[in-house]
């Protein structure tokens, strides 16, 4: 009996993706991944078959299941989209952010400003992001966008952590979480905007 399930062995090879560790256009092949979870080829076969649904990977001849690799244009396109879905989530939540929440968006930040490790950045800027957008009460929608930041990540968390550091994006954070607490959403819009304008400016002119 195999020991990992299809599910479980898409998790492990979802996360890999989204970091980074497996690179775009790595071909995968289903004897070696078997080999490593100690499964057999079937969940594995059923775990490629997923991810290749969520276009994570598609089928190459000869090499079988490779990973995609976006181009430039894509993740500039990508992140265009998450202006467009993380607007209309700030749009829905100013109205109904409670306290509690507040609280919840401002411990995230206090943890990303005494963080010192890049490896943890991707995840608490993921979280405050969520944090915020959560009083929007549209799950389908923050599923969306968290699909998008994760699928932006392996290429945007090299320019954030070795570019920008932590500093510039916590500014925008704070002055963001603050025009949140004003429930001044035209602000809020512009700044979140420019948040993001800014990693596309960047990512365009490392390509350049």
């Amino acid at each position: 009996m195999d020991k990992l399930t299809a599910d479980q062995i898409t998790v492990i090879l979802r996360k890999r993706i989204y970091d980074g560790i497996l690179a775009g256009g790595l071909a995968l092949k289903q004897e070696d991944l078997a080999s490593e979870f100690g499964v057999s080829r079937n969940p594995v076969r059923e775990s490629l078959k997923i991810l290749k649904i969520e276009g994570l990977v598609r089928n190459e001849s000869p090499h079988g299941a490779v990973v995609v690799k976006h181009s430039i244009a894509d993740v500039i396109e990508m992140l265009d989209i998450r202006i467009g879905l993380e607007t209309r989530a700030l749009k829905l939540a100013i109205p109904n952010l409670s306290n509690a929440q507040v609280h919840y968006a401002e411990a995230i930040l206090a943890k990303y400003d005494a963080s010192d490790k890049p490896s943890e950045w991707s995840d608490l800027n993921l979280e405050f992001h969520l944090a915020l957008y959560r009083a929007a009460n549209r799950p389908l929608l923050l599923k969306m966008i968290e699909d998008l930041v994760l699928g932006t990540r392996r290429y945007t968390r090299v320019y954030i952590s070795q570019t920008l550091g932590r500093n510039g994006p916590q500014e925008e954070h704070h002055a963001l979480l603050a025009a949140f607490k004003r429930g001044d959403t035209a602000t809020a819009v512009a700044l979140l905007e420019t948040h993001i304008g800014v990693t596309q400016k960047a990512l365009l002119a490392m390509s350049a």
